[in-house]
């Protein structure tokens, strides 16, 4: 399995470092000219209508950049590193706007300029995302995925010269499913309850929840197509690899955090993935050594099988 180098982790974490020390310096020069009361919260015109304390403020926003840089440094691998670099970029930029928006006498209204400010914002973005994206070549590039042996070494599944045979096994994640269910739940809701702007959150759910219900549970099915994996409630989405593009399958153990970074469909280097918990999964190398791996039970069947077939088609 692959692991981010130390210098990979280093550069990671050094643009959400210079973000918070950036904003933490600003806080302290301006800090005469901030109110008690900074203004957090936004309407559409951009008049300020949510207010938090100054000690709040700098808790919530440091604990912001340490979350977004343990969150990525935990994660990420060498040719997303240029996204780290946009995100700490983003949220710099915003907070930066948002302290400049407050410097105002008492009696002046704390106004935030959406699309300026917005736009400051993804400007750093784009400008921290191109520094990122240069700094990558410091970072040697990663190695495959270890334990991808011999094709010739995957199981096998004795079958005569007239016989055929078809494996097929649900499985899913009540965790995913029951997340997927509250978002949708909680979309309606919030859409007809919330004022707007924050009735968008309504939408939010919507789009994670109609995918994220949709791939808690999958169908895992290999046959004389090859290995096809789709949604247990609908024929889509879905990915199948046909028996032309396999080189080899093999059973291996998957960490869902530490090998593929979380739950769901997932891409990282050299592999992609429909991980749905930790555990015994269904591994197949496909032509150019890229692996496609899904978590899912009996999963030595499923591999001698399409080794099985594989080999009838001419490929393993």
């Amino acid at each position: 399995m692959n692991r981010a180098t130390p210098r990979l982790r280093a550069l990671v974490a050094l643009p959400f470092v210079l973000a918070l020390a950036v904003h933490l310096l600003l806080f302290a020069r301006w800090r005469d000219e901030l109110p008690a009361e900074l203004a957090t919260h936004f309407s559409v015109g951009g008049e300020a209508d949510g207010w938090t304390g100054r000690t709040a403020y700098i808790v919530v926003s440091t604990a912001l950049f340490l979350g977004l840089a343990a969150g990525w440094t935990a994660f990420v691998r060498r040719r997303y590193l240029w996204a780290a670099w946009a995100t700490a970029g983003f949220a710099g930029g915003l907070l930066v706007q948002l302290l400049r928006a407050n410097r105002v006498d008492e009696f002046e209204v704390q106004v935030f300029s959406p699309g300026m400010d917005l736009g400051v914002a993804l400007a750093v973005a784009a400008v921290a995302g191109g520094a990122g994206w240069a700094l990558g070549s410091l970072v040697p590039e990663e190695p495959p995925a270890a334990g991808r042996g011999p094709a010739a070494a995957g199981p096998r599944l004795p079958l005569g010269s007239g016989e055929t045979a078809r494996w097929s096994k649900d499985t899913g994640s009540r965790t995913l499913t029951v997340l997927a269910a509250l978002a949708l739940a909680a979309a309606p809701v919030t859409l007809l309850v919330v004022s707007w702007p924050d009735a968008l959150l309504g939408l939010l759910g919507l789009v994670i929840g109609v995918p994220g219900l949709a791939l808690a549970r999958v169908r895992v099915t290999v046959d004389r197509h090859g290995l096809t994996v789709r949604s247990a409630l609908a024929s889509r989405p879905r990915v199948r690899v046909p028996l032309d593009g396999v080189e080899g399958a093999s059973v291996r153990e998957i960490d869902a955090v530490t090998d593929f970074g979380g739950w769901g469909y997932r891409v990282r280097a050299h592999r992609t993935g429909v991980v749905l918990r930790s555990g015994e999964a269904l591994v197949v190398r496909r032509d150019g050594g890229r692996e496609f791996a899904v978590t899912v039970p009996d999963a030595r069947t499923a591999a001698a099988l399409l080794n099985t077939l594989a080999e009838r088609h001419g490929k393993v």
